[in-house]
């Protein structure tokens, strides 16, 4: 029970800024995971070269050497130190995949976690993206809108022009006598 009551402690936020867009997919890095599983990252990568038929390019692909700079320049910290290897990348796929091949208690409740957080942000990108398209419509109507009140406003000033540079009109019918 204490295992399960540790990897609660993990908050949502440690793990979701542990996930990178890389070649336009959510993934999360080989150094990050072996952190949470608590394993050295050599142990992680092991597993994976000895299940690599697991591993299609769409669950795990190696960074390259400039995403590799470029994600090192995002991160600022000094921890990367100097590995002689450039990281694997698991997308959501792949870090469930990993539950079964390091097979340990730990990986499959943190991995279980780590689905839990990628669902939430498919949630949220969702939600954002048909609000996105409800501001769009709602731009378009005002645009719409204004288009319509800019029209009604020129006819009105024709209106105008015309009532103030009309000639008078000659009376028909009888005149009045004062």
């Amino acid at each position: 029970m204490k295992k399960k009551e540790q990897i609660s402690i993990i908050p949502d936020e440690i793990i979701s800024n542990k996930i990178y867009l890389i070649r336009n997919q959510k993934v999360m890095i080989d150094r990050d995971l072996a952190e949470l599983y608590q394993v050295e990252t050599r142990v992680l990568k092991q597993a994976v070269k000895r299940n690599v038929n697991r591993f299609p390019e769409d669950f795990m692909f190696e960074l390259t050497k400039s995403e590799f700079e470029n994600l090192r320049s995002q991160i600022v910290t000094s921890s990367w130190g100097g590995n002689r290897y450039v990281p694997m990348a698991f997308t959501e796929q792949g870090v469930a995949m990993l539950s079964s091949v390091l097979n340990s208690e730990r990986a499959i409740a943190v991995n279980i976690k780590i689905i839990r957080i990628f669902t939430k942000m498919r949630e949220l990108l969702q939600d954002n993206l048909s609000v996105r398209l409800e501001i769009e419509e709602i731009k378009k109507k005002l645009s719409n809108h204004s288009k319509n009140i800019e029209l009604v406003f020129n006819y009105l000033d024709e209106l105008i022009d015309k009532k103030e540079n009309s000639k008078p009109r000659t009376t028909i019918g009888y005149k009045k006598k004062s």
